[in-house]
């Protein structure tokens, strides 16, 4: 069985990442976790990672300034050196650039603590709360150019119970991301879900 190679992009502990991990070590499953890459050293899913036996890289922002494009393309020379097919973001704290989305059209996931189109951007789980939603949860989209409006791939709810506090409610919620996040990307790996979209023009691409 050949499987599908992936990257999972982090910045911090990597929950969603452990949660790929241990399902890609099923023998049916589509997909092969075959590096992770953090633009934190100090990242702790990168041990996490290692103990996985998984090649990790850092990529530090800082040295790049404000060329988010030339950090992207050490990042990019380092997804093609380990022969990837798909990237999933899983906490990974950077605004990817137009190049680069454009670059891996249609092979990037992330996953979102809401049920997108609502309550995109940060602070999901307070803005919830604020606005008496009856409902919260998690979603898995593909990435685009607009922030948190890619096509979802999975999603789930959760209840928002009475007395919920934004940490009760993430906990609730991240037990869902855990699940959905291996579901989707099981479903895009076996090919059962493709991107599509218009061509996109790269505006003065850098080789």
């Amino acid at each position: 069985m050949n499987k599908t190679r992936v990257a999972v992009l982090i910045s911090g502990r990597g929950s969603n990442m452990t949660a790929l991990i241990e399902a890609a070590k099923a023998k049916d499953y589509p997909a092969e976790i075959v590096l992770v890459v953090s633009n934190r050293a100090d990242a702790a899913g990168l041990a996490r990672a290692r103990e996985a036996a998984i090649t990790t890289a850092v990529i530090d922002h800082r040295p790049f300034g404000e060329d988010r494009q030339a950090f992207e393309h050490a990042l990019d020379a380092e997804l093609r050196k380990n022969r990837i097919e798909i990237v999933c973001l899983a906490g990974f704290m950077r605004l990817l650039s137009p190049w680069f989305i454009a670059h891996w059209s249609g092979r990037i996931l992330n996953i979102h603590p809401a049920l997108l189109p609502e309550f995109k951007g940060l602070d999901t789980h307070r803005r919830a709360l604020e606005a008496g939603a009856k409902r919260h949860g998690a979603t898995v989209h593909f990435v685009v150019e607009e922030t948190d409006a890619g096509p979802v791939i999975r999603q789930q709810s959760v209840p928002v119970l009475q007395g919920d506090t934004e940490e009760t409610l993430a906990a609730r919620v991240l037990e869902v991301e855990h699940r959905i996040y291996p579901e989707a990307l099981r479903l895009v790996a076996e090919g059962q879900v493709k991107f599509a979209a218009p061509q996109i023009e790269i505006k003065n691409p850098r080789v």
